[in-house]
């Protein structure tokens, strides 16, 4: 339904279509989606519970770690459960604003995700360029101080979003071909000028991916010139060792973003829709599944963690958990 709402018209609801062309296997879809979504949950839960209690963990990386885990849980939580309910039970319709609300969450936190993936990268720069210099550096002030003002940044930047879909007039009806709102999946219904829409959304991804790009480039630059001037093959292995996994959550995040924003402006005709919107979906599910997996793997501190708990072989409260 649409209300009149003065000069705009604004609808009351929009309705989700989920995958268009995939209707018929919506249930199957949902089984994978639903699985990574819970691999995702227990995973950063985990790693949350382990950097929380466990007092080997309470280092700088693992904080920033945190970070992302918390991130990743929003990211996945703002469109999976509605995704699985447009699947499961085809509740497909969301309010106006319910749907500004997850657009907003979204986008902020996608723009988060990648700010924490650039202030990972310059940690890993300060700790292996400046080891003796690692904690003094990174101290816990400095690391709130930073990690707020990445998620300013993606607040400040994402709120006009909101108030530029807000004063557009829906007059093409309320049917987004996506399983959740995205800035110009909604803004593309309107008959109004969507114009300023398009340009701040680039300049938005250009302000944050692109920046983050070029810190996590320039950073893996005098990660690698360091590393190579390093006389022993076993130091140089450890140093690149600690890397492997945040260059594989980089990996994961940027991978499908990339595919996504290359695809929509040089093979939107011959790319079928639905194939945009999963990649876009898993753009957002993708990280959030690897990264705890990835990081309990690699990262030998919490794959201890992970094995005494699961073997119980000495009391949980000696190690802090």
């Amino acid at each position: 339904m649409l209300m009149l709402n003065k000069t705009n018209w604004i609808p009351a609801s929009f309705i989700l279509r989920g995958v268009p062309g995939l209707e018929d296997i919506h249930m199957w879809i949902s089984f994978p989606f639903c699985s990574m979504y819970v691999v995702a949950m227990v995973g950063n839960c985990g790693l949350l519970y382990l950097i929380r209690y466990e007092d080997s963990l309470h280092r700088p990386m693992y904080y920033f770690l945190a970070m992302l885990s918390l991130t990743d849980i929003v990211m996945c939580s703002s469109t999976i459960p509605k995704a699985l309910c447009i699947f499961w039970f085809h509740l497909k319709e969301i309010g106006f604003d319910e749907c500004l609300v997850q657009m907003f969450f979204i986008h902020t936190f996608t723009g988060m995700e990648s700010g924490v993936l650039m202030l990972m990268a310059l940690d890993r720069y300060v700790a292996i360029c400046y080891p003796l210099r690692y904690s003094t550096i990174l101290t816990n002030p400095v690391i709130a101080k930073v990690g707020l003002a990445t998620f300013l940044r993606g607040v400040l930047l994402i709120i006009p979003f909101t108030f530029l879909t807000k004063r557009l007039p829906y007059c093409r009806g309320n049917i987004i071909l996506h399983t959740y709102c995205d800035h110009m999946s909604v803004a593309k219904l309107s008959c109004g000028n969507i114009k300023a829409n398009a340009i701040y959304g680039l300049m938005v991804a250009l302000l944050i991916g692109g920046f983050d790009i070029l810190c996590i480039t320039v950073s893996y630059t005098m990660i690698l010139r360091a590393v190579v001037s390093l006389s022993s093959a076993d130091a140089r292995q450890k140093a690149f060792s600690t890397c492997t996994a945040h260059i594989c959550a980089i990996v994961f995040s940027y991978s499908p973003a990339f595919f996504s924003f290359f695809s929509h402006r040089f093979g939107g005709h011959t790319i079928p829709p639905s194939c945009h919107i999963i990649v876009a979906n898993i753009y957002l599910l993708l990280p959030p599944t690897m990264n705890p997996i990835v990081y309990g793997v690699k990262t030998k501190q919490i794959r201890d963690c992970v094995i005494r708990i699961l073997s119980g072989s000495k009391d949980v409260k000696s190690h802090g958990i």
